[in-house]
């Protein structure tokens, strides 16, 4: 690895550590090239090389006149577009599930060995909310996709996170009806990444099985 490709990615690296720190959301400022280059200790160049991945990946835009801003991944999504034209047939949509599984085991292996104490906790804290609530065992397909979207996040992949969030999207548009998994899947879930066993993990992907209702 060149040294000047280990400093870009040391960039990125920091400024995403700024987006979380600062507590930035969907729509907020990100500080200025300028900032960013004093509070990183870095040349402009190659803070701006970094916006413009981030951008390319849709993770911030660039707004004339305003600044760059964290970006809604949402609105540059074609979603019910694809849905209407590119996955009417079947198999498209099987394909599509198939895909979805696949992206998840990959997903599960990397949180394995990358989760800290901290997405944990956030994972068991929703399910203890989950248990408090007056809803009891129904799980809604939006729980299972808040659920995992965080198990997503605790591997640091930005672009991982995109293509499971694009697939997790077009399923909602195309198939409102999926089978709910029991409370008993996301606890031992829970429990197969705290001791980092991906085995287990994709075990219980593999039998609590997301399948269609709607046939």
């Amino acid at each position: 690895m060149t040294t000047q490709r280990k400093v870009y990615q040391d960039i990125l690296q920091k400024i995403k550590a700024i987006i979380y720190n600062d507590g930035l959301q969907t729509g907020d400022k990100l500080p200025s090239e300028r900032e960013l280059s004093e509070r990183l200790n870095a040349g402009r160049s190659s803070v701006r090389e970094a916006l413009r991945s981030m951008e390319m990946l849709g993770l911030i835009e660039t707004r004339r006149g305003e600044g760059t801003f964290i970006a809604n991944a949402k609105d540059h999504r074609l979603v019910e577009v694809i849905a209407s034209f590119i996955l009417k047939d079947t198999k498209s949509r099987e394909d599509l599930l198939e895909t979805r599984k696949l992206i998840e085991k990959d997903i599960l292996r990397v949180a394995c060995e990358r989760i800290s104490d901290e997405y944990l906790l956030r994972l068991r804290t929703m399910m203890e909310h989950k248990d408090n609530s007056s809803e009891g065992e129904i799980f809604s397909t939006e729980f299972d996709t808040a659920f995992f979207r965080i198990i997503v996040s605790s591997t640091g992949n930005y672009l991982l996170m995109r293509l499971w969030s694009e697939l997790a999207d077009y399923h909602q548009t195309i198939w409102h009806h999926l089978t709910f998994r029991p409370s008993i899947y996301y606890k031992q879930l829970i429990e197969a990444l705290s001791i980092k066993d991906q085995e287990k993990a994709i075990r219980l992907l593999d039998k609590y099985e997301m399948k269609r209702t709607d046939e």
